[in-house]
């Protein structure tokens, strides 16, 4: 990302200096362009405290004048399938999408009333603009975490007795499953927004009945500033499963394979047009012109349809689906049912492509629950136990692999590309393994 962006500039904390300083060095910038922040002014010689940027001989103004499509941010996509790419968001794009936020959902909440409890990564741009941009617009409260541990969180929504939480759905996930959680006292919570995957209806409930926290969904992506749908508190309940509604001074529709839009509650791409969609990929003229068309929608590259009451729904990624003799698997649908199991505490489905077979076989990555160790028959019972619960065709087909650990982005996205290397590296040792 520094090579790509061609920064001049690091700006870090103490704690991760060194990194700093060796990512520096190999980007080949010079060290003295590493600002280190905070009070504590005993530092490495290789690094800048920013107060000595402050001193009065060195103090002064450069007029600048902003306009709206200048660049105000290069937001770097997840890379969850692929290498991130510097997503280009102007001034507008991000003015648009905090002004979206305030007229759709931002009348649920308050400055003089409301605290939100930061647990995302402000250089993720879920974060960006919900915990850094909308507080300052809208002189909201934020507590900050520097990193997610579930004793921490719960700590924290206490002490502060925070309001309202933008989260992922592994967060959730360790909510409704954390030993010491009923230790805590979280009634000061009245919503909690989750995005960046799909949430099962099971765990929005059982989250509720266990601590009386309402949650709903939003949806977006670096491209779009980030959220182009939420939705609304009234409906937290009515409409779980679906994304929300459309934001203000948006359009969308949904496409089929061969460009046409469809009608509502059939099948398609997703694809979005507004103020808040981004200007294009940096130094990437190829994959912009594939992802904006001349009308000016971004394809999300996002599968789902358009239900009742204006509610958009979301299934999976188009890249992600897994085709198994021409039907279509879609990984989170199968990961929201699995999370469901006594047995699992965590999961990742991907395909894997079958030689014999010539076709992709669904196959799950699993972090058994504690007390349960990886074996064989674990396997074969997690597999049994969702069987019971989807088309035959959705069945495990490639079997179940433990893991120790899910592999995540910050922003708790599952990084699949992480995941079929691991495949391809099994699959390999598999071959060794036959022919000896």
């Amino acid at each position: 990302m520094l090579k790509n962006s061609g920064a001049r500039v690091i700006v870090t904390q103490k704690a991760l200096l060194s990194v700093a300083v060796e990512a520096a060095e190999l980007a080949g910038l010079s060290k003295g362009n590493v600002v280190l922040l905070g009070e504590d002014e005993s530092h490495s010689p290789e690094a800048t405290h920013f107060k000595q940027l402050l001193k009065p001989d060195q103090q002064r103004e450069r007029p600048c004048k902003i306009e709206g499509k200048d660049l105000a941010f290069l937001a770097y996509s997840s890379g969850t399938t692929g290498l991130p790419k510097g997503v280009m968001l102007t001034h507008t794009n991000i003015i648009a999408n905090v002004l979206q936020v305030k007229h759709s959902v931002g009348h649920n909440y308050s400055w003089d009333k409301d605290k939100i409890l930061g647990i995302l990564p402000f250089f993720h741009i879920y974060g960006l603009t919900t915990l850094l941009n909308q507080p300052l617009h809208r002189g909201l409260e934020v507590v900050v975490m520097p990193q997610f541990n579930l004793d921490a969180f719960c700590t924290a929504v206490q002490r502060h007795k925070t309001t309202f939480l933008y989260v992922a759905p592994p967060v959730i996930v360790q909510l409704s499953r954390g030993p010491n959680v009923h230790k805590y006292d979280l009634s000061s919570l009245r919503m909690l927004t989750s995005g960046a995957a799909p949430l099962t209806k099971e765990l929005v409930s059982f989250v509720h009945r266990k601590f009386d926290i309402k949650v709903n969904q939003a949806y977006g992506l670096s491209e779009t500033s980030p959220m182009t749908h939420t939705l609304p508190w009234e409906e937290w309940w009515s409409s779980v499963g679906s994304v929300g509604k459309l934001f203000p001074n948006m359009t969308a529709m949904y496409v089929s394979e061969d460009g046409k839009e469809v009608q509502a509650g059939e099948t398609g791409e997703l694809w979005v047009k507004g103020p808040n969609v981004f200007k294009g990929y940096w130094r990437n003229e190829e994959a912009t012109k594939n992802a904006i068309t001349p009308e000016g929608f971004f394809k999300t590259g996002d599968v789902g349809f358009q239900g009742k009451d204006h509610n958009f729904y979301i299934t999976d990624r188009m890249k992600e689906l897994i085709k198994w003799n021409g039907f279509q698997v879609a990984p989170a649908e199968l990961e929201g049912l699995l999370l469901d199991s006594p047995l699992v505490s965590d999961v990742a489905v991907i395909g894997v492509h079958s030689e014999e077979q010539h076709t992709e076989l669904p196959r799950a990555y699993i972090v058994p629950v504690e007390g349960h160790k990886p074996s064989e028959k674990l396997g074969q019972e997690i597999g049994a136990w969702l069987d019971e619960r989807v088309a035959y065709y959705k069945k495990l087909r490639g079997g179940v692999r433990f893991v120790d650990e899910i592999p995540k982005s910050q922003a708790g996205k599952i990084l699949r590309r992480i995941l079929k290397g691991l495949a391809e590296e099994e699959g390999k040792k598999e071959k060794r393994q036959a022919k000896l």
